[in-house]
């Protein structure tokens, strides 16, 4: 079993570093460029199954990467929602650590410790994230492939679960806008990580690379 997690294209809010959080913001032009570069790259690969976040921008970077002739085949999941922001969402980083400094600084050096302010935790994600991503394995073959558009914070929660890390070490690999990693395992508990935050597809080896917000 293959698994294809890829993280949406940007958006306007990502661009200008606002935080998102289950608001549904759309794809900016330079993320849509971003998924349909991400359409090329997949074209020729055999995908058994597709499924996504809800909210449009994950949900618009699925369609695009499928590509019209299989666009069909895309189902959704709610547990594949990015984390709740709650009170931060639509702040920038500088207004949040004017109003919520202490909690800011604490997200950047101790996330697993957080519960954003009328949101969620990085467990509460990684709750309902984990099993999503069982029910979309459920009954793939051992030469299936499926694709996953998430978000950043739902790719990282599932990252560190497959290589064992422990949610305090979330911000330790990035997870570019469109970018790719791919699992192989037999079954959902036996993943290996064989790419790790690839979007060669879209930036250069040394470009930049980063995410602005989640």
């Amino acid at each position: 079993m293959k698994i294809l997690l890829a993280r949406h294209g940007e958006t306007p809010w990502n661009a200008e570093g606002r935080y998102q959080g289950q608001t549904d913001i759309p794809l900016s032009p330079l993320g849509e460029a971003q998924a349909r570069a991400l359409g090329v790259r997949l074209h020729e690969v055999a995908i058994a199954r597709a499924v996504s976040s809800p909210l449009q921008r994950a949900r618009r970077t699925a369609e695009l990467a499928l590509g019209d002739a299989r666009a069909a085949m895309l189902r959704t999941d709610e547990g594949l929602m990015e984390i709740a922001h709650g009170a931060w969402e639509g702040l920038l980083a500088g207004e949040i650590r004017e109003r919520d400094g202490e909690r800011l600084h604490a997200w950047r050096h101790t996330p697993h410790e957080v519960l954003m302010p009328q949101g969620e935790s990085l467990q509460h994600v990684l709750d309902r994230a984990w099993p999503a991503l069982v029910r979309a394995c459920a009954g793939l073959g051992e030469d299936d492939t499926l694709l996953i558009v998430a978000h950043d914070a739902v790719n990282r929660v599932l990252l560190c679960r497959v290589l064992g890390l422990p949610l305090a070490r979330l911000w330790s690999f990035r997870q570019a806008p469109t970018t790719l990693n791919l699992l192989e395992g037999p079954d959902v508990e036996r993943l290996e990580v064989v790419r790790l935050n690839d979007c060669s597809h879209d930036t250069p080896l040394f470009g930049e690379a980063v995410h602005r917000a989640l």
